[in-house]
């Protein structure tokens, strides 16, 4: 019978990256740089190849390369273009974007957008991969409003540590509601991808099913970096890439971040953030105004919470380093979403409870509803157009678990019996559910027809078996 375990590791040994056993997984890694020693890159934007019949194509490689994340130490990642982290696709509303990904690695793959609302055959689920040596064209009609989107692979039993080496990218979706705001634009709106990471003593990304001992931070691929700012406002468009781990995101003068955007796009009105929370694969877009303060003042993005390492309390420094003239602002009204009250009725509600073993075991197993996924089951039945109410619990006693559902933006009505904060009332695809925890979500299947998964996005988890099938019929 082929296992997770076997599928993994002949794969990764395919590959030339093992799959460490746990005595390796523990053992001394790579002493890392000091915090802010480095510069903080700005993913470069992919160029389409074409732009002929109302249709933007990109030709994508997925390749083996090497990075930089330790200054002058080469580590073996897998990359979109020779980029880690992955590049930047720009895309508006109404108008279509293809790309062509060819797999040049030693793996099966499948490219999932994260987020966007596409037909089966473009959206990348777990067994639509492609094999090395071959490619496929996914194409992205982008019938949805703007939303800060990302794409990865999702290869089932592969797609944890595919993306943990670097295989994720960012698709910024724009449309005439966003473009018409005096948002900040331009260099001063600016993708960040933030993860963790675990080196080995050669400088390599070391890698082990559930590792909770990823305690490097990486933004936008390097280590606790610097990023030289001017004193105005900036979008920066958060995304929490780990595999696992929920970032609890300040300033460290305590000024509030402000949260303008989730996974789906705008929120009606801007929040100001004390403590910005992402689980794995959640987006926010903030608004930073370094104007207040002088030139030479530093200003540390941290990642709080109880006894964490000093190493996992740092993530990014801001270097006010000049002045420029601003002309952008946060206006009081975003954009306007239907008011919970006023969504289609639910035709349905459905129980969902997300598990996974907690005693120990070397492998353990993810559920859905106690079942382990299974690619020949469909768990559940939706009809094309009704909406329906999904709640969503965590059976765990210590593991924190999120949820995830592909093809759908859904509105998150409560967390624990309770309204949700304004952060999570926009729309949103990623939502966390923290042990012992119940959210209630409206979705609305109006989109396309076809089968689909949703799991948990703690991508260690949906490896081990918490995902499930789901057909709009």
């Amino acid at each position: 019978m082929i296992t997770r375990r076997s599928v993994l590791g002949g794969a990764l040994a395919a590959a030339g990256l093992p799959l460490l056993a746990p005595g390796a997984a523990r053992a001394a890694g790579r002493t890392v740089p000091p915090a802010f020693s480095v510069a903080m890159p700005v993913p470069p934007v992919l160029r389409p190849a074409s732009c002929a019949d109302g249709v933007d194509f990109y030709e994508v490689s997925i390749r083996k390369a090497t990075a930089e994340i330790l200054p002058g130490t080469a580590t073996d990642v897998l990359t979109y273009d020779g980029h880690f982290p992955g590049p930047v696709i720009h895309a508006r509303s109404g108008r279509q974007v293809a790309v062509r990904q060819h797999n040049d690695i030693d793996m099966p793959v499948a490219v999932h957008l994260h987020g966007a609302s596409v037909p089966p055959e473009s959206d990348g689920g777990p067994m639509a991969v492609f094999t090395p040596g071959t490619s496929r064209t996914y194409t992205y009609a982008n019938r949805q409003p703007h939303a800060s989107l990302w794409f990865h692979d999702h290869a089932h039993h592969m797609e944890s540590e595919h993306v943990y080496r670097g295989l994720s990218g960012t698709y910024l979706l724009t449309d005439a509601v966003e473009r018409s705001l005096p948002l900040p634009k331009g260099r001063y709106d600016v993708p960040v991808t933030i993860r963790d990471a675990r080196f080995d003593g050669n400088g390599q990304l070391a890698y082990t099913m559930g590792d909770r001992n990823r305690t490097t931070v990486l933004a936008n691929g390097r280590v606790t970096p610097y990023f030289e700012v001017a004193a105005r406002k900036y979008r920066f468009r958060l995304l929490n890439g780990s595999n696992l781990r929920i970032f609890s995101l300040s300033l460290s003068d305590g000024t509030p971040l402000t949260q303008i955007a989730s996974d789906g796009g705008l929120l009606e009105r801007p929040v100001a953030v004390p403590v910005l929370t992402l689980s794995p694969g959640e987006r926010a877009d903030v608004v930073i105004d370094f104007s207040p303060y002088p030139v030479g003042t530093r200003l540390v993005l941290k990642n709080t919470g109880t006894s964490l390492p000093e190493q996992l309390g740092q993530v990014l420094r801001f270097d006010v380093t000049h002045t420029a003239n601003d002309s952008s602002r946060v206006p009081d009204v975003l954009r306007t979403l239907p008011a919970a009250a006023d969504l289609p009725a639910a035709v349905v509600t459905r129980d969902l409870v997300l598990s996974m073993d907690e005693d120990g075991r070397p492998d353990p197993r993810g559920f859905i509803n106690g079942r382990m996924y299974d690619p020949e089951r469909v768990d559940t039945t939706v009809a094309f157009g009704t909406s329906e109410i999904w709640n969503v619990s965590n059976a765990n006693t210590r593991a924190a678990h999120n949820f995830h559902l592909h093809l759908v933006q859904f509105r998150v009505l409560e967390r624990g019996g309770r309204p949700v904060h304004p952060t999570e009332a926009g729309l949103k695809d990623t939502v966390r559910v923290a042990a012992g925890e119940t959210v209630r979500l409206h979705v609305t299947f109006d989109s396309y027809r076809g089968d689909y998964v949703y799991h948990c996005h703690m991508l260690d988890h949906s490896a081990m078996g918490m995902m499930a099938n789901f057909r709009v019929r």
